[in-house]
């Protein structure tokens, strides 16, 4: 038997440290979306792989957004926002929205369009989900932002673009 098998559900979690959760996660590939909001004439938008259908009835996706983020607090504010699912090939808007640049500058990189909600959408995204936040939950670092999907633009041409140990892996349609 090992030491393992001797704790404690409770404490079982207490014994993985944030860098083996995180090389853990690294083998775990997820599709790389913008996610975007807008307050009045404001934008702004960050890079997430933390995104996940919760339901089809009402259509219903999730976002997790770390606390510690710079555009925290925009979208703890929010009512409305966009989950841009990139294609193929769209590393590099993917790095300009998950870096530091202002947001000036991130919105200044590809086509930005609008469907519902007013959030700005990704002209040549692979798939671009407009929604209204109904919901948002604190865990742990995170928010949790639970999102009913309003309109849907899709591109039945694009690839998908994922992140997978560490990198970027393009999946061609």
């Amino acid at each position: 038997m090992s030491a393992l098998s001797n704790l404690k559900m409770d404490d079982a979690a207490k014994c993985i440290s944030a860098d083996a959760f995180r090389n853990g996660m690294a083998c775990l590939p997820g599709a790389v979306n913008i996610v975007t909001t807008n307050l009045g004439a404001e934008k702004a938008g960050f890079t997430a792989t933390a995104v996940c259908s919760v339901s089809d009835n009402p259509p219903t996706l999730l976002v997790c957004l770390n606390r510690g983020a710079s555009v925290h607090q925009r979208f703890s504010q929010a009512t409305n926002l966009v989950i841009n699912t990139l294609g193929a090939g769209q590393d590099a808007l993917s790095n300009v929205f998950g870096g530091k640049a202002p947001m000036e500058e991130r919105f200044a990189q590809g086509q930005w369009d609008t469907l519902v909600t007013g959030a700005p959408i990704l002209a040549n995204a692979a798939v671009s989900f407009d929604c209204k936040i109904t919901a948002r939950q604190s865990v742990a670092t995170h928010d949790v932002f639970f999102c009913e999907v309003l309109a849907i633009k899709q591109n039945d041409e694009a690839g998908a673009l994922l992140y997978f140990q560490r990198a970027y892996h393009h999946l061609e349609k």
